[in-house]
């Protein structure tokens, strides 16, 4: 089972899901700063630790560089964290989570019926 990660961790993870899952460790810091972050040295190698540590991430060394290798996909990832948010607010009832995005405004009219398209669209592959 995946672990929780913090909002920091979590940035570091799209870095490196948005490189294609492997990435050196001098490319996170060049996206950093690109970023406008200015986090050091230390800090990113202490965050990268601990997502080699909850089994997100493992390191390769190439020469005296350290790769990162994600091990978990983005869309896995998303997809355990909604598992858990809809059995912690919504008791495992997706249709309460959904209830609440149209009745919070947070789902237009054309999300609906880009959903309902895309439902159609699975179901027919089924």
């Amino acid at each position: 089972m995946v672990q929780q990660v913090s909002d920091a961790e979590l940035e570091l993870m799209k870095i490196i899901w948005a490189k294609g899952g492997r990435v050196l460790y001098a490319q996170i810091m060049d996206e950093l700063a690109a970023a406008g972050s200015r986090w050091q040295k230390n800090t990113v190698i202490t965050l990268l630790s601990r997502l080699v540590e909850k089994g997100l991430l493992k390191t390769n060394k190439i020469g005296r560089r350290n790769e990162y290798a994600a091990l978990v996909t983005e869309a896995d990832y998303q997809a355990l964290q909604t598992e858990k948010l809809i059995k912690k607010f919504y008791e495992g009832n997706a249709k309460g989570l959904v209830s609440t995005l149209i009745q919070r405004d947070m789902l237009t009219a054309e999300d609906y019926e880009e959903l309902r398209q895309f439902w159609e669209e699975e179901n027919k592959s089924r």
